[in-house]
């Protein structure tokens, strides 16, 4: 049931996106649209959500599938040395982005949205399939039963982390503006690859952390910038999207392997800068984003 209400609310979503985009292609001016030639930097930080999956393990002695399996995200505890201190810059779930206005309104940009994937330990879920030689108590035959996923047996973490470089476009439109005080929306397309590095460790295999190119990803965003003077921007952005990972590297020998797939949401509150480079503008505008 799940599923499927994230699946509809997905397709939903995309359909508004996709009459955005076709009605967007009406150019009207607006008073303080984003203009043609700035880019933007921000930084930020996000909570994800994730469907359940299905997730195969294979290798040498082993092809089995774990049914229905549910993970959560694993953001830091806020506070203020561990969020924008440098030096720690990198431990919360963080998203960060470069982009630039290739038209009135319209923006592309590249990034990364570095989330954190947590297989939930204690679980009891289904299994099917083999595993053999592993000398534990897990070897065996399995024809749907029922098997608790415990530290002996499977550690399954993308906690450094799932990492998701990707392009966005986006169209932006402004809502409300009065006495230097505007609301601007924005819908946009996602696309990009799967570079996790994954924390596992597997029926006594030694544990396995090292990047890796896994799949793909696609994905739909939008969201609210609450822009005060021309200068600074409060923003929130929603994404909503669908991960494929048929190549995760479990263990140091290659033949060992993990396939997954899953719908994810993930809420996003973020800041950073904005300047222009056309020549007709003179003035640089800084633009931050919250």
């Amino acid at each position: 049931m799940k599923h499927t209400i994230r699946k509809t609310f997905f397709c939903f979503f995309l359909l508004s996106l996709l009459s955005s985009v076709v009605l967007g292609q009406v150019e009207i001016p607006k008073p303080n649209s984003v203009k043609k030639g700035q880019m933007y930097l921000y930084w930020g930080w996000n909570n994800g959500w994730y469907t359940n999956s299905n997730i195969r393990f294979s290798g040498t002695d082993y092809d089995f599938t774990l049914k229905n399996v549910a993970a959560s995200d694993r953001q830091s505890l806020f506070s203020i040395n561990k969020y924008f201190n440098p030096v720690y810059a990198t431990i919360p779930q963080y998203n960060v982005r470069l982009g630039y206005f290739f038209k009135n309104n319209w923006d592309l940009s590249i990034g990364t949205d570095h989330m954190k994937y947590v297989v939930n330990q204690g679980q009891t879920v289904k299994i099917n399939g083999s595993k053999m030689n592993s000398l534990t108590d897990y070897d065996g035959e399995y024809e749907n039963e029922y098997i608790n996923i415990a530290q002996d047996f499977l550690q399954f973490e993308h906690t450094d982390g799932l990492n998701y470089p990707n392009v966005e476009l986006r169209r932006h439109d402004e809502l409300f503006s009065f006495n230097k005080i505007s609301i601007n929306s924005f819908l946009g397309l996602v696309t990009g690859i799967l570079l996790p590095k994954t924390n596992t460790t597997l029926l006594n295999k030694e544990r396995y952390d090292d990047f890796h190119l896994s799949g793909y990803g696609l994905a739909i965003v939008g969201g609210i910038k609450l822009i005060f003077f021309d200068l600074f921007f409060l923003q929130t952005e929603f994404k909503e999207g669908f991960i494929n990972m048929p190549k995760i590297r479990t263990t140091k020998e290659a033949v060992d392997l993990a396939s997954q797939h899953f719908f994810f949401t993930q809420a996003n509150i973020l800041f950073g800068g904005q300047f222009s480079l056309t020549k007709k503008q003179k003035e640089i505008e800084c633009v931050f984003y919250f």
